[in-house]
């Protein structure tokens, strides 16, 4: 696992841990004579039901954080050993049951998509319009699922603040039912709910940001991936067709 990909979670959720520390630190009691410090499980269940999904979505994108970091990788996506090794010289010695089979024995997203062109060529006939088809056929399916776990961050950076706006409007109108049967004898039980209620809102806003910087790292990282797995494929097939035009010739 590259260091940029650890530094890049330590930070984020170094950030959110940090922050939550402070402001459970800095935060007080003002229930309770003496005024004690509000811990972080204090801090959930003053949030209220909201603070589980939130827990959720943090889980999710820490989850989602790591696995994106462990296949987002040219070693996987890619496999240059073998395709400069094996794939590259049986594809241009027109080996092609032996390139189907250095496709099926290492399965990887550029694998795949090679495996889906040769499978096109029969009898030694080389379709290329047939092959292309192909190719662009494997290339949306293989890497349209890739992407769809990296977006998943965006869906948690997007809905995380939502969730904590609920809570927030759900602890206002707590508040002002305080109001109505209360009155305004107690202001400290007014800014005792308003306090819990603006939890929600901090806390939302904590899970949000980190699933976002996360979002863009492993975006421009996958962009910059399939950029050369579309020359790597590319590549792939010139040889071959050079290979049979050279025959042919």
């Amino acid at each position: 696992m590259k260091r940029s990909y650890l530094f890049l979670l330590l930070l984020t959720y170094g950030i959110w841990g940090f922050s939550v520390s402070l402001y459970a630190q800095e935060s007080l009691d003002r229930e309770k004579v003496g005024a004690s410090q509000i811990t972080i499980i204090d801090m959930v269940r003053k949030g209220g039901w909201v603070m589980y999904p939130l827990g959720f979505l943090s889980m999710a994108a820490l989850g989602l954080a790591f696995y994106n970091g462990v296949t987002i990788r040219e070693k996987i996506f890619l496999k240059p050993d073998v395709i400069n090794k094996e794939l590259k010289p049986a594809m241009a010695g027109l080996d092609i049951e032996q390139a189907k089979r250095i496709c099926i024995e290492n399965q990887s997203p550029v694998m795949n998509i090679v495996s889906a062109g040769l499978r096109r060529i029969g009898n030694g006939e080389l379709d290329i319009s047939s092959v292309e088809k192909a190719v662009e056929e494997a290339s949306a399916e293989e890497l349209a699922d890739t992407f769809t776990f990296v977006q998943y961050l965006q869906i948690i950076a997007s809905v995380a603040p939502m969730v904590g706006l609920l809570g927030t409007v759900l602890g206002m109108v707590k508040a002002f039912r305080s109001i109505a049967t209360e009155g305004m004898g107690k202001p400290e039980l007014l800014a005792n709910n308003i306090s819990e209620a603006l939890i929600t809102t901090a806390s939302g806003l904590v899970v949000a940001i980190p699933a976002l910087l996360a979002y863009f790292y492993f975006k421009n990282k996958y962009n910059k991936i399939l950029s050369r797995v579309s020359r790597l494929v590319g590549d792939l097939f010139h040889k071959l067709i050079f290979a049979v035009e050279k025959g042919t010739g």
